[in-house]
């Protein structure tokens, strides 16, 4: 950290990062709006955002109001209740809108939709989350709300788990936090069997997710190879336990390999288009 001449760090410093100094108040900003979104629909009051984020309500109260200005954040009529703005779904859209793999996968979602009648998925690894880009429901079951832009633990679903098996060691570290918290009775929360998990996902291919982020749900998934590089994306379905059988198991499984390797013989003429990855 920088330094004045009396050998004292100067008020208003920010750490270094990587090299990069980290500007306070725009990582504050950043934050608010993370967890004002992982919130979906539920409203926090001011002192709860303070507590939860570590940050003085003084300050805090400022970044609202300036972000609720610019549509970033939208409050109620009293300005006690605060939440997510129409500008993230906007900026979010405009992530969907020109990704250049979303027009290859969704047409594969669909198709397998109409060909097997589940739910099918395709994510992107997000530091320690995965983040879903698309999704298609089963007709035998709608869920309430889209999943596009939810995130979820990588280590807890089968899109994660799918990526996580093709890593170096050293890089699936930097995906995976210290603890590994149940989000149900069947999380892997123990290093050593999710390690062993992740290599049995590595020799047969594909990815299980045995209710370990919903309980009555069994996932498939497979990652989607684009190039040389380690796959950030995959494609899964989601099915209640109480539709599969050994049988249908090996169906999705099959269905979803058939997709994923159309999907990488058509993307490469787009990886190789790309102007940046």
């Amino acid at each position: 950290m920088p330094t004045s001449e009396s050998g004292t760090t100067p008020p208003n410093s920010d750490q270094p990062k990587g090299g990069v100094r980290e500007v306070k108040s725009a990582a504050r900003t950043v934050e608010i709006l993370e967890f004002l979104a992982a919130r979906q629909n539920r409203p926090v009051r001011l002192r709860e955002l303070s507590e939860a984020l570590g940050v003085p309500r003084s300050s805090l109260h400022a970044l609202l109001r300036t972000l609720a200005q610019h549509g970033w954040v939208r409050s109620d009529a009293t300005g006690t209740l605060h939440g997510i703005g129409i500008r993230a779904l906007l900026a979010g859209t405009s992530y969907l809108d020109t990704d250049p793999y979303l027009p290859l996968v969704t047409p594969m979602l669909d198709g397998l939709r109409e060909q097997l009648d589940e739910t099918f998925h395709f994510g992107r690894v997000d530091g320690k989350d995965v983040v879903y880009l698309a999704t298609r429901e089963s007709s035998q079951y709608l869920r309430p709300y889209s999943r596009v832009g939810r995130r979820l633990p990588a280590y807890s679903t089968s899109l994660g788990k799918a990526i996580l098996a093709g890593l170096p060691a050293d890089e699936r570290d930097s995906h995976l936090p210290p603890t590994l918290e149940p989000l149900t009775p069947h999380t892997l929360t123990e290093r050593a069997a999710l390690d062993a998990d992740l290599e049995a996902t590595r020799q047969r291919g594909y990815a299980v997710d045995n209710e370990e982020n919903t309980v009555g749900l069994r996932c498939f998934a497979v990652a989607l190879q684009y190039d040389d590089e380690p796959a950030t994306d995959a494609i899964s379905a989601s099915i209640p336990l109480a539709r599969l059988s050994p049988e249908r198991d090996a169906e999705i499984v099959a269905a979803l390999r058939q997709a994923g390797d159309r999907i990488t013989r058509l993307a490469g003429p787009v990886r190789n288009s790309l102007t940046w990855g």
